[in-house]
């Protein structure tokens, strides 16, 4: 087995600095994080070359689960010692899934995998410039595992694609001839780079080679960088897609009816996020995770910025448990590191919030709370020039004129016309979508909010406690807590029997909560929309889902409709609602996977999960239980591998 290519060798492998010369995007894949070496050559060498790459990913696939450890011991130059100091202070912790991570302004994109690679390829949604793999095909196994394996790869791979490998195993060789790599397009050929410590093949499939993958129909856009795209709606979805966006170097003009920024169901005074734990570990709870572990990072830039919130921690009390023995078996059976989550006795919960609570609880290091309308300004910020926000228009319809989305008022005049357009704006997308069959509602939710003076001092908790319901720390002067929720109530006035109520779930999160008049409690009415499965619905948008009069065909093959990433989408069209009760939370992933979606960057969540949001879950599922007749069927069954929801957290 030869070595693996250092950080120099590896940059001669993939082409560097020529390889991404005048790219909108450079998407590098290792297989091996290590101690990051290749990772920080790549960055400096991509920030030294004034041609360079718009931005530049680095997707690392890392099995060591203590690898931590040794990039903090490392010893580094002078150059890359404080990229490495950046890497450690935002380092995520060790949980399963996709962990992406943003430096240079969010120019140069990590993605951290950890787990083995060849149980992480299937996982990525991407197009990869160069793989490294440096001796992962020699680790498969058998020949078999090797051929899937490059199969892998192809399914992954950009056109011209390179494969650096270690391997010298003419088995290997033959796989990734099979699966469309060729050595004999590499510039000295195979057998003329003997001096270095790698091989290096392209990907250049001929037809009819037995391991080529056959790949699913694209859910991402192909547009013109230089076109912004159009977003419907200011709130937190909207203001988290505009600043993804503008990471990837594109520009986006922000609509809303309203004159201010988050000024209907994000308009909050706070509310709350923190992660899901579950036995079966299913998607909802995956989603929750990865969910809460970005906004962890979107919220620690929102108080960088001075908006008010916290990432110090938050409690979710589980009225069910005796004692915290089978909450800490479950942590224990899913890996899950002290870093994210702890289970505690009621006793520890009480010392964590300073105010006695009535049960054990999860405990959330990271977890917290935000001023939602903070938030959305911080997204609207981050984004800097690269966002234009008009405020206090009215899009009334949206339809399919020749190759570019006509978005009109009331009155019919054009407002903007455009060939991506995202739909941010909550139920107004079903609206404007001509109200597709997708199974979800409209919930009222009251907040009722206390004046701080009317509370004991050691009763204010000192971080949120969650249950069936909340409580927040004070925030100007007011505590705030509730929340009431009913489906398909449109009273939007506060109404007394939501704050008794709103005063009840109180008691049931505190052992000694204040004696509180009713009459004396503030209030605030927003409406959130929900799927069936309780996930958001993030996503290019079917074009099966679409009514007759929109202009855009419905494919008539259904044959693998069954999978939402093989339904056809309406070009340009994308969609981000149904954020729920965790919309703080929700959009600050779900902004990020959407701009991936738009730009063709890679996403930053599991295929699976990704599956799990799409839109085009709801004609799958129509598909599969009628057939083609149902492609715009609806569903009220739970998608499979979703967990009920744990209670009346707050979102947005």
């Amino acid at each position: 087995m030869r070595p693996e290519p250092t950080g120099p060798d590896f940059l001669v492998g993939i082409g560097a600095p020529a390889c991404w010369e005048g790219k909108q995007r450079f998407v590098i894949l290792d297989d091996g994080f290590g101690d990051g070496a290749r990772f920080f050559a790549a960055w400096l060498a991509w920030r030294d070359d004034p041609a360079r790459s718009t931005s530049l990913h680095f997707i690392a696939i890392e099995p060591d689960p203590g690898v931590l450890a040794g990039l903090a011991a490392a010893g580094r130059d002078a150059r890359s010692a404080p990229l490495a100091a950046q890497l450690i202070a935002a380092w995520p912790p060790h949980t399963p899934g996709l962990h992406p991570l943003a430096f240079d302004g969010g120019a140069v994109q990590l993605l951290l995998v950890f787990g083995d690679i060849a149980g992480a390829l299937p996982k990525l949604h991407a197009e990869v410039d160069a793989f490294l793999v440096a001796t992962s095909m020699e680790t498969q196994g058998s020949l078999e595992g090797t051929r899937r394996f490059c199969k892998a790869l192809a399914r992954l791979a950009a056109p011209d694609a390179s494969v650096t490998s270690a391997t010298n195993d003419t088995g290997a060789h033959d796989a990734l001839l099979a699966a469309g790599f060729n050595f004999a397009a590499t510039a000295g050929g195979l057998d003329r780079v003997p001096e270095r410590s790698f091989t290096v093949a392209r990907f250049a499939p001929r037809h009819h080679q037995p391991d080529l993958p056959r790949r699913a129909a694209s859910r991402a856009a192909r547009v013109s960088a230089d076109e912004p795209v159009v977003i419907v709606g200011a709130g937190l979805a909207g203001s988290a897609v505009a600043a993804a966006l503008a990471e990837q170097g594109r520009t986006s003009v922000v609509l809303d009816r309203r004159d201010s920024v988050a000024a209907e169901a994000s308009g909050n005074a706070a509310g709350l996020f923190h992660g899901v734990v579950h036995r079966a570990d299913g998607r909802h709870a995956r989603w929750h995770r990865a969910a809460a572990l970005a906004a962890r990072g979107a919220v620690s830039r929102a108080l960088a910025q001075g908006e008010r919130g916290s990432v110090g921690g938050l409690l979710r009390i589980e009225p069910e448990a005796t004692d915290r023995g089978d909450m800490q078996d479950t942590i224990d059976r899913l890996g899950l590191p002290a870093d994210y989550v702890r289970a505690v006795e009621a006793d520890e919960a009480s010392e964590i919030a300073a105010a006695r609570v009535s049960s054990p609880a999860w405990y959330f290091p990271h977890g917290g709370w935000i001023d939602p309308r903070g938030l959305a300004r911080s997204f609207l910020g981050r984004a800097g020039d690269r966002v234009d926000v008009r405020l206090g228009v009215a899009v009334a319809t949206l339809r399919r004129e020749g190759e570019r989305w006509a978005l009109r008022d009331a009155d019919g005049r054009l407002l903007f016309d455009a060939s991506v357009v995202v739909l941010a704006n909550a139920g107004g997308a079903l609206d404007l979508l001509g109200h597709p069959a997708w199974p979800m509602t409209r919930s009222r939710g009251q907040l009722s909010a206390s004046a701080a003076a009317h509370w004991a001092a050691t009763a204010i908790p000192r971080v949120p406690v969650a249950g069936a319901g909340y409580v927040m720390p004070a925030i100007q002067d007011s505590v705030w807590f509730g929340a009431s929720a009913h489906v398909n109530d449109g009273e939007a006035g506060v109404r007394r029997s939501d704050h008794a109520g709103n005063v009840a779930r109180l008691q049931a999160l505190l052992t000694e909560p204040p004696m509180l008049d009713i009459e004396s409690l503030a209030g605030r009415t927003a409406f959130r929309w929900s799927s069936d499965d309780r996930l958001p619905v993030i996503g290019a948008v079917p074009s099966a889902s679409l009514v007759a009069d929109a202009n855009v065909p419905v494919a008539a093959d259904s044959r693998r409709h069954d999978q939402p990433r093989f339904v056809p989408r309406a070009p340009g069209l994308f969609v981000m609602t149904a954020l729920g009760s965790r919309g703080i939370a929700a959009a600050s992933l779900g902004g990020s996977v959407l701009a991936a979606l738009v730009t063709g960057a890679p996403v930053p969540l599991e295929t699976d999960l990704l599956d799990a949001i799409d839109p085009a879950r709801f004609v799958s599922r129509a598909v599969r239980r009628g057939g083609p007749d149902r492609l715009a069927g609806t569903s009220t069954e739970s998608q499979p591998g979703t967990e009920p929801a744990a209670g009346g957290s707050a979102g947005t």
